[in-house]
């Protein structure tokens, strides 16, 4: 094989309803730790940069993911010391087939046609070396034109993954053609498949050249193909950040890789292949599956944070900021966090969704965002409130500020915790530092930065007649909000 330039897209858009409480649609699952030290997202960006050897050269990755979560993107890159070949933002959610496109579009922009390898954010591996020799049978496949579709075996009847029906062993050792792909089954149907043999799961990871993924697009789907190009020709960019025209976005098709594309190639002219992969893999698509991954006790018990279980077997405790105890339970997931608890049947979890979209009927907050709060520039959390009063905590990142900002209806008390703050007050500029405290009358234009090289830590008392995020008129803003 001569030298394959590949390029890994990471798909990093996605809300993660099913892991609610701790996944929100402002903090979804992908950015969350939930095995290991990292989060998933981190984990798929290493697991990508590995792939290289040989004569396999991986550039940095393509991300694809939503506008909202930008900066999460680029801090935890950054965490891993690394950064992305561009961040491609979605205005709105269009499902996988044109966000892929965006990220073909991209890498084709300089005239040049890598092999794509394109993995969700969100899934776990457990053996990393046979996840590396799988994905390279499946680039050296992508190179010689073919669409390689990664395909685990099954290890249960699972009904929450669609399935990959493969024609027969394929000869001498290769990569057995996709015969048809198959919908998410019912238990009966699911079990017909594992005695049946010729099934595997859909791991929802493909590798193929992006001109192989552009013109199967035009073939089956020219509407999406089209589309996705118009507002992918009128991009506006800002450093790593590329961003589609959205308005004519708006009118691109919401579609499946799957739907889109991938179930129409068996029996067409693009030759579709699967590449067996057996490396503990996991898609942690409901607190099920996250069970599955955690060590247990002798008891089939499994436990995140400060929890203290008794008498109780096959039953997954997560805490987040407080112990959390649980005694005689059985197949229980018990989740908690600062604002929200959810107890349910762990084989049942797929229906947590059902809650969230209840939450989002009902305008709560906790459908979208966390008691904490990260922004570009830190975080907060909203430790109090009152009638016409509320507390927060407020870490600034080094060398970072908020917006030159004031509120109508509300004044605010700021108390130095630790580190040093630069405060604009109207027309002055102060330095603040450990106990040393300021007050922002109701209306005064100000700001907030930390000049330090260690993080900043506020409380924030505000009081007044309204205290929504919304009572904010930005002047000037480092992040593009003003």
């Amino acid at each position: 094989m001569s030298v394959v330039d590949v390029q890994p897209v990471i798909m990093a858009g996605g809300s993660g309803t099913r892991l609610w409480p701790l996944s929100r649609s402002g903090y979804p699952k992908q950015f969350l730790v939930l095995s290991g030290n990292s989060s998933l997202f981190q984990q798929a960006a290493s697991r990508l940069q590995r792939l290289a050897a040989g004569e396999i050269t991986v550039a940095a990755p393509l991300v694809v993911g939503n506008e909202e979560h930008r900066f999460l993107v680029l801090d935890q890159l950054r965490e891993l010391k690394a950064e992305p070949a561009a961040l491609l933002l979605e205005p709105m959610g269009r499902n996988t087939a044109p966000a892929l496109t965006l990220a073909a579009l991209q890498a084709c922009a300089g005239g040049a046609d890598p092999v794509l390898v394109v993995t969700p954010a969100d899934q776990t591996i457990g053996d990393e070396a046979a996840f590396g020799a799988a994905l390279q049978r499946a680039v050296s496949l992508a190179a010689g034109g073919a669409i390689a579709i990664l395909g685990v075996t099954p290890e249960r009847p699972e009904t929450g993954y669609g399935y990959i029906r493969v024609a027969g062993a394929a000869a001498n050792g290769e990569a057995p053609r996709v015969a048809r792909f198959v919908e998410k089954p019912d238990q009966a149907t699911a079990e017909g498949y594992l005695a049946d043999g010729g099934y595997f799961w859909n791991a929802g990871m493909f590798v193929l050249k992006a001109s192989v993924w552009l013109a199967a697009l035009e073939s089956f789907r020219p509407d999406i193909a089209a589309a996705t190009r118009a507002a992918f020709d009128a991009r506006t960019t800002d450093a790593r950040f590329v961003r589609p025209d959205a308005k004519r976005f708006a009118t691109v098709p919401s579609e499946s890789v799957d739907y889109a594309v991938m179930e129409k190639c068996p029996g067409s002219a693009f030759d579709i292949r699967m590449v067996e992969l057996n490396a503990g893999w996991n898609d942690l698509g409901a607190w099920e599956a996250v069970w599955q991954v955690l060590p247990k006790d002798g008891q089939g018990n499994a436990s995140v944070g400060d929890a203290i279980i008794k008498d109780s077997r096959n039953t997954l405790v997560h805490a987040t900021s407080r112990l959390v105890s649980a005694v005689g339970l059985t197949d229980i997931v018990v989740v908690e966090t600062a604002d929200a608890v959810l107890v349910a049947d762990r084989e049942r979890s797929q229906e947590v969704k059902q809650i969230v979209a209840q939450l989002g009927a009902e305008q709560r907050g906790e459908h979208a965002l966390h008691r904490k709060v990260h922004r570009p520039w830190g975080w907060y959390d909203s430790i109090d409130a009152g009638p016409r009063f509320q507390v927060k905590r407020i870490l600034v990142k080094p060398g970072a500020s908020l917006s030159l900002q004031k509120h109508h209806h509300r004044a605010e008390h700021w108390i130095v915790v630790s580190g040093t703050a630069e405060v604009t007050n109207g027309d002055k500029v102060v330095l603040l530092t450990e106990n040393q405290s300021t007050y922002i009358p109701l209306g005064q234009v100000h700001r907030l930065a930390n000049p330090g090289k260690v993080p900043l830590e506020i409380i924030e008392v505000q009081s007044g007649s309204y205290l929504g995020e919304d009572d904010i008129v930005r002047f000037e803003d480092t992040y593009g909000r003003s």
